[in-house]
């Protein structure tokens, strides 16, 4: 199982945007291939202020975290830059309906 690391520069999150995307209803899946060779997998996590205050963008974020923990190492694709962006509704979504859709959301980017 390759590691996942963390996408901190704006470059990489902006080069994700030209990258597959898979849109569902609590968050939009970015997926880009690096091909550097490297089989990292790296995640990015962007939530913007029209979400909603500091308190409920930081719980987005944390739950995404937790979202990658769980399936990013059995089912993302290695050697790409993953970029979740948190959607309106994905706060108040449960759980388990969230990693069914980062699942099916990662089975459609890998067929594209």
């Amino acid at each position: 199982m390759p590691p996942v690391s963390t996408i901190r520069k704006r470059a990489d999150f902006l080069a994700c945007n030209k990258g597959r995307r898979a849109p569902m209803p609590g968050f939009v899946l970015l997926v880009r291939e690096r091909h550097d060779g490297d089989p990292a997998m790296r995640l990015g996590i962007t939530v913007t202020k029209k979400i909603g205050n500091a308190v409920v963008r930081n719980r987005m974020k944390r739950r995404f975290r937790a979202l990658a923990r769980a399936i990013l190492p059995t089912s993302g694709i290695t050697g790409a830059d993953h970029v979740l962006i948190g959607r309106e509704g994905g706060i108040e979504r449960d759980f388990a309906l969230l990693e069914a859709e980062l699942a099916k959301a990662l089975r459609k980017v890998r067929k594209a």
